[in-house]
């Protein structure tokens, strides 16, 4: 099938490769523009750009979709389907209505929960127990068209986001190929998402990651995780920042919230619903992780 993948982060890149692979025509690869990276602040390409490049795939960066060059250049290369993951942009009408197949997104939730910017690293904040990745047929809406195919993945009780993000672009990567042989057979039959049950996933910043110990000691341990391997949760000790990399739940225990204690040769927290949180892995501001 002759197609346009845009994608950008690192999660896409195993979508890029399935497709390449089962043999399917990428005529051009659309990216973000490169970005500012590191104490220089050089500009670093994106996985995908990098990856298209290596599979010598025609690579653009259009800093908007809306100026009509990029219509302009879709309507040139003449895809059968544009197939759209975690490419970071919204897509406007008349792109979503050039390719004759219209427009595939690979989407990291079960939809309709989740839909935005970060469903992976909500889905473990929230402490859900399953995830997943839908194909749909895109629609002007965020993450709103009609369903194609899905597939379960469990979540472990002690599970990163970084750790789930490997398994379901691994998963999405499966399911988009899947997905396009049956949309050329004409054998799927789009499923309407349940306005009902939709719930989003908001940009994650940085703020976000801080540990409110008045919380319960699960709630935390899930954020922990959540926010593994990025922004990384963090409270403060001795006024500087402590970088909480991983931690689990440790039982009951009566205290101040925030107050911590050394019990065995373990770092306690007091937590709210008089729980506690054993600290494991952590680095305090200018010092290393221990």
């Amino acid at each position: 099938m002759k197609l346009v993948f845009m994608g950008t982060p690192e999660f896409a890149v195993p979508c890029l490769n399935a497709l390449y692979t089962a043999g399917h025509e990428v005529v051009a690869v659309f990216t973000q523009p490169d970005k500012p990276k590191g104490r220089g602040y050089a500009l670093a390409p994106p996985p995908v750009k990098v990856r298209a490049q290596e599979l010598g795939i025609p690579v653009y960066q259009p800093a908007t979709l809306r100026d009509g060059e990029a219509l302009r250049l879709l309507r040139e290369l003449s895809p059968e389907v544009i197939v759209v993951t975690a490419y970071g942009k919204i897509l406007p009408r008349d792109l979503l209505e050039l390719p004759p197949l219209g427009c595939v997104n690979v989407h990291a939730s079960l939809l309709p929960k989740y839909r935005g910017a970060a469903p992976i690293q909500w889905a473990v904040v929230n402490g859900e127990t399953e995830s997943g990745v839908t194909t749909m047929r895109m629609a002007e809406g965020l993450d709103t068209g009609d369903m194609l195919e899905w597939v379960r993945v469990p979540i472990a009780p002690d599970e990163t986001a970084g750790e789930l993000h490997d398994k379901l672009s691994a998963r999405g990567a499966e399911l988009i190929v899947s997905t396009l042989e049956q949309l050329a057979r004409g054998t799927l039959t789009p499923v309407p998402q349940d306005e009902a049950a939709a719930s989003y996933a908001p940009i994650i910043k940085k703020e976000m990651a801080r540990l409110d110990f008045s919380q319960p000691a699960v709630r935390l341990h899930n954020l922990v995780r959540g926010f593994s391997p990025w922004p990384v949760a963090y409270t403060t000790l001795f006024g500087k920042r402590l970088k909480v990399f991983s931690a689990r739940p440790a039982g009951t225990v009566k205290g101040t919230p925030g107050t911590a204690a050394e019990t065995n040769g373990r770092l306690i927290v007091c937590c709210g619903e008089d729980t506690a949180l054993e600290l494991i892995n952590v680095q305090l501001e200018g010092g290393r992780r221990m």
